[in-house]
């Protein structure tokens, strides 16, 4: 089967901001307790954080991390997390129906984030609380007044601010899953009042408002208008969420998902210029896909769990082969859509569908690992349009899906690198590239394995990882692979 690859170098899509390779810790099942930080573990540094997995995390790259949710956000009293940890209290967690220790908080996770390489994207309680709570976490945060949160900050032994500049307003205030479950006119007043504090107490602040949880909310549409017109002017961003899944084992259909995401993003795209052209506005709002990857293996497992656990293993799905293709074309589109889609979180990072995993004997890397790191570490520069022929295939619900999905990426150093996933199952694909000339293909990285269903684990971490293949002659894309293609100046 054959392909091409076309494209322009004076095609810009845009220069990627680097925040569209961010992740995200929510105080959820072992991402925190067991995940980042389990003091008395072999590895563990003086704060209690794990140096074996602070050590994926940086080889991972993100560079940006949310916290400290999620649903969990919208019941949390930030300052339970403040101060001398023999006097925190324990706390309900009524978001996932856990016990809270509050061993860990903001005090604790900018320094972890500092260890990580990382920037926090936080993200303040409009659930249970409000513009108030969220302006005095703002100070206390990234001022250097002498005034009383800024002070209470120095108290508990940090002289110098934390510098968080990227916040979010809430999350999912249209589910009502959501503690203190909100309108689309209820959140919108109340999210434009919390910006509107939140900035005048740092105008450097940018600001993300809440959007739908997914697209497939009956509010969706209604809900994004509706934000748009009542905050437009002091916000930066409005999020997006959206999860995939393979419940029918329907590989082919499940490949094509990217497509889907594609389109949820141009839809939202779409309104927040509608909004703009109402308001006769000069100012762009742009996207932030906060959360966005696969979930469907540990739903059942998950209904087993006692209520009031302390850290349990909840949403601890376990990915396969497949699972890293369909986050590779992902990836992809999110590189394709840069120009708009400024931000996005990999949901989550450790231990809940996340790519690293711990147990106490060790951590192990999950298949879609792989994929993200090779975005994050050769993603980085300007997209450039590309156009990409190949066969096609229809599933039960989408038409004209192409085999071949693609990115391309000039790199900062002058490079140029593809990302590549060929859908199809059993055919190998011929790719001819075109536009490339003045350069030579330097490396082919390949994700590929023949059964779609392997799954890496503790004891065999190595059963799905890359390969480096010879290069020189065609570029072949095998069956159901995922692939870096690094083309360096000759």
């Amino acid at each position: 089967m054959k392909a091409k690859l076309t494209i322009d170098r004076s095609s810009i899509i845009s220069k990627i901001d680097n925040r569209i390779y961010g992740s995200f810790i929510e105080h959820l099942g072992r991402a925190v307790y067991g995940g980042i930080y389990q003091p008395g573990h072999p590895t563990a540094d003086d704060m209690g954080f794990r140096k074996d997995v602070l050590e994926l995390v940086r080889k991972l790259g993100v560079p940006i991390v949310r916290y400290p949710g999620g649903n969990f956000v919208s019941g949390y009293n930030w300052e339970d997390g403040t101060g001398p940890k023999d006097q925190r209290p324990k706390k309900l967690d009524l978001a996932w129906a856990t016990v809270e220790t509050n061993q860990v908080g903001i005090d604790e996770f900018q320094e972890w984030a500092k260890r990580a390489d990382t920037e926090i994207m936080m993200a303040v309680n409009l659930g249970t609380r409000g513009p108030d709570e969220a302006r005095q976490l703002v100070e206390y945060c990234n001022l250097d007044t002498d005034t009383y949160y800024a002070n209470m900050r120095r108290k508990n032994g940090f002289e110098k601010p934390f510098g968080i500049k990227l916040w979010c307003l809430g999350n999912e205030m249209d589910g009502p899953w959501q503690i203190c479950h909100l309108t689309a006119e209820e959140y919108s007043r109340k999210a434009c009042e919390a910006a509107k504090v939140m900035k005048w107490t740092d105008p450097d602040i940018e600001l993300v408002a809440c959007g739908s949880s997914h697209k497939n909310m009956p509010t969706f549409g209604h809900w994004e208008r509706t934000v748009l017109r009542e905050c437009y002017e002091n916000i930066d961003y409005i999020s997006l969420h959206n999860y995939y899944g393979n419940p029918n084992n329907n590989t082919p259909e499940y490949l094509a998902q990217a497509v889907n995401m594609d389109e949820f993003i141009k839809t939202v795209a779409q309104i927040c210029d509608e909004v703009k052209a109402e308001k006769g506005s000069d100012k762009t709002v742009n996207l932030s896909f906060d959360e966005w990857n696969i979930w469907f293996h540990s739903n059942e497992q998950d209904k087993k769990i006692p209520r009031w656990s302390y850290a349990p293993r909840l949403l601890e799905d376990i990915y396969n082969f497949e699972d890293a293709l369909v986050v590779g074309t992902l990836l992809i589109t999110l590189m394709n859509n840069s120009d708009r889609v400024k931000i996005a979180c990999l949901a989550q990072l450790v231990n809940v569908i996340a790519p690293i995993m711990t147990e106490d004997g060790g951590c192990w890397l999950q298949t879609i690992f792989y994929p993200f790191m090779h975005a994050a570490s050769f993603g980085k520069g300007t997209a450039l349009r590309a156009s990409a022929e190949s066969e096609t295939y229809d599933t039960d619900s989408l038409k004209n899906v192409p085999l071949l999905a693609a990115s391309v990426v000039e790199n900062e150093d002058g490079g140029l690198t593809v990302f590549a996933v060929n859908r199809s199952l059993d055919t190998d694909m011929q790719l001819e590239i075109s536009g490339f000339e003045g350069y030579a293909l330097s490396s082919h990285t390949e994700l590929c394995c023949d059964d779609l269903k392997a799954v890496n684990s503790l004891g065999k971490p190595d059963n799905v990882v890359p390969a480096e293949k010879e290069v020189g002659g065609e570029i072949t894309l095998a069956a159901h692979s995922w692939n870096v293609l690094r083309f360096a100046k000759k």
